[in-house]
């Protein structure tokens, strides 16, 4: 026993020696990671907002494309600026509640395969014992740990049936274990108000020049600029969630709203100049 134990101990210690040769000196005089954020709704605030703002100046880029200068399209848009506003803002609701309610369900049925999961794998763990306890031991050798570690610490784990439960969902089935304190409808209501927020941005510049210029091209532009500071916004957000280079961060959010804008724009014009679809 005293031998097993030595070899066991032995064995620890090679194996944190190694992870010390292998990554802890490499990372000791270099600079630490980022440290992602850790708030709770932080990633549905990011996303939802990133989406909102490119969905919203896309339709608006689609829409000034297919409004330049037509006498036959003015008959349909008399006032290209409250045609944006209404197409948009109705765009904005529509896809927000959308995204909520797709967050929220999503979020849903997660949190219940998860449930259902761990009941089967808690009765497999209660008739299967021993088959479950040899199983994650080859699960931990797999990961590199000497059999006798493994051994031990799979026994250790044995004296509380829920930890060798969770052990074993993630061993399986590569599942965390719910949490308890998420709520679904919380990430559904915050991701329905960050597309509202974060969508209205591109609409901004249509209702604060509307008084100053009659001028698309200016709101426009207006719209473009303050989209373009709404995706930085989160471009810098996003690579704190993710603990990434803010400049990569905010300048790969600003080109895939660029494309976007782009693409929609480019749709607009071809379905009116090329397919002579004016209204």
């Amino acid at each position: 026993m005293n031998e097993r134990g030595g070899s066991s101990g032995g064995t620890t210690a090679r194996l944190l020696q190694r992870g010390v040769e292998d990554g802890g000196c490499s990372e000791r005089n270099s600079e630490r990671p980022r440290e992602p954020w850790k708030g709770e709704y932080v990633k549905s605030i990011v996303y939802a907002g990133l989406d909102a703002i490119i969905t919203c100046f896309s339709l608006i880029s689609s829409i000034s494309a297919n409004s330049s200068s037509s006498s036959a399209n003015k008959i349909l848009m008399q006032n290209d600026s409250v045609d944006v506003l209404v197409l948009g803002f109705a765009n904005l609701v529509a896809d927000a509640i959308s995204m909520g309610f797709g967050d929220f369900v999503s979020a849903t049925s997660e949190q219940d395969v998860i449930i259902e999961e761990r009941r089967v794998t808690g009765w497999d763990v209660m008739n299967h014992r021993d088959n479950q306890q040899t199983e994650l031991v080859r699960y931990y050798q797999a990961l590199g740990m000497d059999y006798n570690d493994a051994n031990m610490v799979v026994n250790i784990f044995t004296k509380y049936n829920d930890i060798l439960v969770d052990q074993r969902m993630v061993a399986d089935k590569r599942m965390l274990p719910t949490d308890q304190e998420v709520k679904p409808w919380k990430n559904g209501l915050v991701t329905f108000a960050s597309f509202i927020v974060f969508g209205s941005a591109p609409l901004l510049s249509f209702i604060i020049l509307i008084p100053f210029t009659d001028s698309d091209t200016v709101k426009f532009i207006g719209a473009c600029l303050v989209s373009a500071l709404a995706l930085a916004l989160l471009g810098v957000a996003k690579a704190k969630v993710a603990g990434q280079n803010i400049m990569f961060s905010v300048a790969i959010t600003l080109f895939s709203g660029a494309i976007a804008g782009a693409a929609a724009y480019l749709v607009g014009w071809l379905l009116k100049h090329v397919a002579g679809l004016e209204g």
